[in-house]
């Protein structure tokens, strides 16, 4: 979405709303199979003494695969972000600050980015998800699996003494 603020740039104090649908073309993340509701993008720019503020929440539910059990469930991304607005750049690596284009600011591309950089690198189901057995496969948040466990092999001389006994 681009948004003109030509008008707000020049009106110290004010604000403007806005709400729209983020594009999901391009944004697959690992462990998301599909969204399930549209990514949903509110906020509101304000300008403080010419400087302007974009404020904005971010929220999609998904159907994810958790990275340890495979399991599938549902999630909901939420994330609050803020960036500024800026007719030039003097520090091109900030994050925080974004250019405008005569006056318009393209909020897709600070939601993708808030989205892309907030997103978790491993979805799981739950933190402390146990996974599969590398074995057999049993998911062990059901409880064990029966497997033996694999001897570290720098113990394997000890193990051949207490068999002996």
């Amino acid at each position: 979405m681009r948004m003109d603020l030509r008008e707000l740039i020049v009106s110290p104090g004010k604000s403007e709303d806005f709400e729209f649908e983020l594009d999901r073309e391009g944004l697959t993340f690992d462990g998301v199979l599909k969204y399930l509701t549209p990514i949903t993008v509110r906020g509101r720019v304000e300008n403080h003494a010419g400087l302007l503020k974009a404020r904005y929440d971010i929220e999609a539910d998904m159907l994810c695969q958790c990275a340890r059990c495979l399991k599938e469930f549902s999630r909901t991304f939420r994330y609050e972000g803020a960036a500024y607005l800026t007719g030039e750049l003097e520090d091109e690596d900030n994050e925080d600050y974004y250019l405008l284009d005569n006056g318009f600011a393209d909020l897709d591309e600070i939601a993708r980015d808030a989205m892309i950089f907030n997103f978790e690198p491993r979805v799981l189901c739950k933190s402390d998800c146990r996974g599969l057995c590398p074995k057999c496969g049993k998911d062990l948040n059901e409880g064990p699996c029966g497997c033996a466990e694999d001897l570290d092999p720098r113990m394997a001389a000890l193990s051949q003494l207490l068999e002996e006994e």
